[in-house]
């Protein structure tokens, strides 16, 4: 049954299938030649991600809908120390939000008297890890690369937080931030009609913001799976290149998506011989340390805080990666 499951409802044998027979009797384009690979691959993808994201957000926003900003402030306004951290990062995980959607809550939190520690595993976690992307990555790379990369982003934001919190850094979050006021709303409770018509429109919102990024990530990882040899790949992001972590690390930066835009851009990678370290160290990287985030994130926090901020999460996803990368046996 799970098989069944992984097979037709995640990774969706039957559209691949599908697509196969358009590209082939349709397009009369053989799925050897680099084009009619590339076709199927952009058909494929494309159509395979927008059905699981629009169901995931609706079932992720529906269970949202229990803990609106509000009800999280007081949840973590309750906890203190290593907990707080670990409860932060966990409700970063039901907020399916990109780095830049982050900092507002995060601002709010701040205002509302959470430790800084906290907040900063929650800014770690939201837009790296959360349900919608452990379903994708399970639907493209497995149980057990989807899992593992959901828990080492949780484990980082823990971590992450902590340090920062022993730092004692709340000087360097930008004056005006303490001074917003946070609203103290009344929790009404919504009726199952209000949940879904929330769900609804989050996924209208969330998929209006993000299809831009899939359609750029699913492009480029058709030309990576059918149009770059492999030699190439190996020889910049091979495991034979000690610096291959630093490199996917270093080129994630300045990429602006959010995880469901890289999965394809993965999925291409792995395929060509790339470790799975390297990959996550990529996607880690595109998704929570994008250059846009950061220079948002520069408004509501001081360089010194930024800086290291940025030096804890990428000396986490290099470790990471090096991690995933020695020890790949166990997940492929």
């Amino acid at each position: 049954m799970f098989n069944w499951i992984n097979d037709q409802m995640l990774k969706m044998k039957w559209l691949f299938e599908l697509v196969e027979k358009l590209v082939e009797n349709v397009f009369g384009l053989s799925m050897e030649s680099k084009i009619g690979g590339s076709v199927h691959f952009f058909i494929y993808d494309t159509i395979k991600i927008f059905i699981l994201l629009s169901v995931l957000i609706f079932l992720i926003s529906y269970i949202q809908s229990y803990f609106p900003p509000e009800r999280t402030k007081k949840i973590l306004g309750r906890i203190r120390g290593i907990k707080g951290n670990i409860i932060g990062a966990l409700l970063g995980t039901i907020t399916p939000f990109c780095s830049c959607s982050s900092i507002p809550i995060f601002i709010g939190f701040t205002s509302a008297g959470l430790p800084i520690g906290v907040t900063f595993s929650f800014l770690i976690s939201s837009p790296m890890v959360d349900l919608a992307s452990l379903m994708l990555l399970m639907s493209f790379f497995g149980g057990k690369i989807a899992i593992a990369y959901v828990v080492v982003g949780v484990v980082l934001a823990v971590i992450g937080g902590a340090i920062i919190q022993k730092l004692n850094m709340e000087k360097y979050i930008e004056d005006y931030v303490w001074s917003v006021e946070s609203a103290e709303l009344e929790l009404d409770e919504l009726t199952r009609k209000d949940r879904v018509d929330f769900s609804r429109n989050q996924v209208r919102d969330i998929i209006g913001r993000v299809w831009p990024y899939i359609l750029i990530g699913v492009g480029i990882g058709a030309t990576i799976h059918n149009w770059i040899p492999q030699s190439i790949i190996e020889k910049i992001l091979g495991e034979n290149n000690p610096f291959s972590v630093l490199i996917a690390t270093l080129v994630g930066v300045p990429v602006y998506a959010d995880i469901f835009g890289t999965i394809p851009i993965a999925e291409a990678l792995i395929a060509k011989g790339v470790g799975i370290g390297t990959v996550l160290s990529f996607m880690m990287a595109v998704t929570t340390l994008s250059l846009p985030s950061m220079i948002m994130l520069s408004k509501v926090i001081k360089p010194k805080l930024l800086a290291t901020f940025v030096a804890i999460v990428t000396i986490g996803i290099m470790i990471i990666g090096y991690g995933f990368n020695a020890f790949s046996y166990i997940f492929l």
